[in-house]
């Protein structure tokens, strides 16, 4: 699993650190099961401070896609990929909706792009 932060972005680390983990899940990348490196490691492995990573695990925790368990780490839960499926049928949802409505493929890209950057607060592309 690759994980690239942008120091740059407008989005917070440990929020880019959640995300890139969340779409290694959804890519099947990372396994139900697998541990992942302790919040040290991949902290210092990453260039930034542990209670960056610690956070991140935090959210993840929150969200169900992963345990902390004592003396284990984290571990990737059984719901890891399952949140993939839900966006899959969501966009199906949205293009067939979006088809009945007249509403070509560049306007639909263009209004899924400017909802994604209005929900990170900064301008699309």
């Amino acid at each position: 699993m690759l994980i690239r932060l942008d120091p740059t972005s407008t989005e917070p680390l440990f929020a880019q650190l959640a995300a890139a983990i969340r779409g290694a899940a959804a890519r099947g990348e990372i396994s139900p099961g697998q541990r992942l490196p302790g919040a040290r490691e991949l902290a210092q492995s990453l260039g930034v401070n542990m209670h960056t990573a610690l956070r991140s695990y935090q959210v993840l925790r929150d969200e169900g896609l992963i345990e902390l368990r004592r003396g284990r780490g984290a571990v990737v839960t059984q719901h890891a990929g399952s949140g993939l499926a839900e966006l899959q049928e969501a966009i199906r949802h949205a293009v067939d909706r979006a088809r009945r409505l007249g509403i070509g493929m560049d306007s639909l890209t263009t209004m899924i792009d400017h909802e994604y950057h209005a929900q990170l607060g900064d301008a699309p592309t």
